[in-house]
């Protein structure tokens, strides 16, 4: 049975726990919340609740890393120290700690891979982990030039296996991209919320008003607050340049309004118009759509997969530019998908 070692047992580190557990993998865990660490084995996320970070290394083929952004990289190291074969790690700020990680460690940060599954939920720690939280999911890795090819293909390998889908892309890539999809998103989500609620005396007939699209929008302003901090100033440079960007589009937008340009505001939710795509929730549906847009030469803006809690169907949400998106539909025809485009309001 093979070995795997998780540093940090809450919610993201206790998903992956239960998942490889159900795979059938020997999961030693480590947290320095010893309460958290005994809940971890109790709930079955982990198989052996070790007493220190060496302990839990020792003999695992692959160490996960699951703590808060800003103590990735000294755990990190002290898993390669600690003499790990491979270790990889969840957090959504990539190029600060593989910088750091090679900075302080040239030689064995060859056996480290960072990485950060797009996946998460509004439940708080270990309790609200979930075996099944990382499937269909996208979940990126960022290997640089000083990484060990054998290293990559051993976090991929169990990557896939936990039913990920795997980007590639560059650290310092990977933290732009993130800050206009996660951390900007949690940023917008949160304000919108805060703002919404600000009277008291309306907040219980704001509530029974809100519709789908506010629940929507405001669903992840439910998540733990904690974290956050720490990542938005981890990854300032990059948020601070995606805020600035959708705060000068916001103030476009508010322009278009206040001047009653309705052709300039159609236009506007016409380039950000999504097409939702229900499939077949099988093996092989996502490479069936990415390369059908490879071919066609069609940006996916943005992806998420959305499974179904009945049946065996499941819908793509695909945001993709306007002038982009009849060749795609058509494509898509031909591979007997079916679509829908989704009012903005």
């Amino acid at each position: 049975m093979a070995r795997v070692a998780v540093v940090g047992t809450g919610l993201i580190g206790g998903s992956v726990g239960l998942a490889l557990s159900a795979l059938g993998y020997d999961v030693a865990g480590f947290d320095r919340d010893e309460t958290r660490l005994t809940r971890a084995k109790e709930l079955g996320a982990i198989t052996e609740a070790a007493a220190s970070l060496d302990d839990a290394v020792a003999g695992a083929e692959l160490v996960i890393v699951a703590v808060p952004v800003g103590a990735i990289a000294t755990a990190v190291i002290a898993a390669l120290d600690a003499g790990a074969a491979v270790v990889t790690d969840v957090g959504s700020v990539k190029k600060s700690v593989v910088a750091e990680v090679e900075r302080e460690r040239p030689g064995a940060s060859a056996r480290f891979v960072g990485g950060h599954p797009m996946a998460g939920s509004e439940q708080d720690g270990v309790d609200g982990a979930d075996a099944s939280l990382f499937v269909g999911a996208t979940w990126t890795l960022t290997p640089t030039a000083n990484t060990d090819e054998r290293a990559y293909t051993a976090v991929l390998r169990v990557i896939r296996e936990l039913g990920a889908d795997v980007v590639s892309v560059a650290p310092d890539h990977h933290d732009e991209l993130v800050a206009f999809v996660s951390h900007v998103p949690q940023l917008a989500a949160s304000t919108l919320m805060d703002v919404a609620t600000t009277s008291e005396a309306d907040r219980p007939t704001l509530m029974r008003l809100a519709a789908g699209g506010f629940r929507d929008m405001t669903r992840i302003a439910a998540g733990h607050p904690a974290i956050w901090p720490d990542i938005l100033t981890t990854n300032r440079e990059a948020v601070l340049g995606a805020l600035d960007a959708y705060l000068i589009a916001l103030a476009r937008v508010r322009a278009h309004i206040e001047a009653g340009d309705r052709e300039e505001l159609l236009a506007m939710l016409e380039r950000a118009r999504l097409r939702r795509i229900p499939v077949l929730d099988r093996p092989g549906a996502f490479n069936e759509v990415t390369n059908l847009a490879g071919r066609l030469g069609v940006n996916l803006i943005d992806i998420e997969v959305a499974h179904s809690s009945e049946g065996d169907h499941g819908v793509f949400v695909l945001v993709v530019a306007a002038a982009e998106a009849g060749s795609f539909e058509d494509g898509l025809h031909e591979l007997g998908y079916k679509s829908s485009k989704t009012d903005l309001a």
